[in-house]
């Protein structure tokens, strides 16, 4: 199969929706020249179905809701997540919650697609990752992908539901290259995929720590510990029953994102094994995590609050031993 990166992969599902249905429109500050996921889009389909809009990320979402209520399909870029609470009154109190408040008598397919993540010295305003602040919120669904062909499936199927969707993309994947096919590509939500087969530990990882923490169970084989890593693809829905399967099998779990360690994604995880499967667990459940500070513009600062492969490494090794 051939390789494409991550951000081609996007623009890929993204040209096949428009596409397969006049319906579909991308949104956002700059999307006409973006140099990554909708590069080259206004060439093929004209300014009305590619629109540029003011730096107000509140009103780029409102529109969307009303479009979306009158039947479009709109794709809304946010240039990164730090960004996303300005936009947070329609995210929160309308997108999530008009078509409960309709009795599902509309739809309102909207995708939120956005970029977060450290590792680029983007400072305490371009760094965040705010996946839990969302997952918090009923009637929003929440994808999260981890290679290029979970970025197409995914995307593909966030267009198509009916639901409005939180698209997570982190900005260190862009360039990543993984096998996608051609053509038709989609993936459900809420089936997590399970990257490795192991016995020892389970890891859950999101994002890319998904890429950290198959490194660090490459190292951690040559000791003889065999992990098992497992990536949620989506946290709403999640896939609860793998995790608890994999808990069960292995005893041990460790769950790692590049949120804050407080209530962050790990957070609700942790709890819902601790509910369902605490009797599997022969040890502590362990959590590999950002720091709880604010993110610093200092590279090595930043290196240090970010979690990494290192610190997953650590971390088995104390539950194992």
């Amino acid at each position: 199969m051939r390789e494409i990166t991550y951000a081609q992969a996007i623009r890929e599902a993204l040209r096949e929706e428009m596409l397969r249905d006049k319906s579909v429109f991308v949104m956002g500050e700059d999307v006409r020249m973006s140099i990554w996921a909708t590069d080259g889009l206004v060439k093929e389909f004209g300014e009305e179905r590619v629109r540029d809009t003011p730096i107000s990320e509140l009103g780029v979402v409102g529109c969307a809701v009303g479009a979306a209520m009158t039947g479009m399909r709109p794709v809304v870029e946010i240039m990164f997540d730090d960004l996303l609470p300005v936009c947070s009154e329609q995210i929160v109190n309308q997108a999530a919650r008009t078509r409960y408040m309709f009795a599902r008598n509309i739809k309102l397919p909207i995708v939120i697609r956005v970029p977060g993540g450290g590792g680029v010295s983007g400072a305490g305003h371009h760094s965040s990752s705010l996946e839990a602040w969302f997952m918090h919120v009923p009637g929003l669904k929440l994808a999260i992908p981890a290679t290029p062909y979970d970025a197409k499936g995914l995307l593909k199927t966030a267009i198509r539901g009916d639901d409005p969707v939180l698209f997570k993309e982190h900005k260190l994947l862009y360039g990543t290259k993984g096998p996608v096919p051609e053509g038709e590509c989609s993936i459900p939500f809420g089936e997590a995929e399970i990257r490795k087969d192991g016995g020892d530990v389970t890891i859950v990882a999101t994002s890319l720590m998904v890429v950290k923490a198959l490194k660090a169970a490459e190292k951690l084989a040559e000791e003889g510990i065999d992990a098992e890593i497992i990536d949620p693809r989506t946290l709403v829905p999640l896939d609860e029953s793998k995790i608890i399967d994999s808990v069960k099998k292995t005893g041990k779990l460790v769950v790692c994102h590049e949120s804050w360690r407080r209530c962050g994604v790990g957070s609700e995880i942790a709890s819902i094994v601790a509910e369902k499967a605490l009797e599997y667990l022969d040890a502590p459940i362990k959590r590999v995590t950002t720091k709880d500070a604010p993110f610093p513009y200092s590279p090595t600062l930043e290196e240090y609050i970010l979690p990494n492969e290192a610190e997953i490494i650590k971390t088995v090794r104390e539950l194992i031993r």
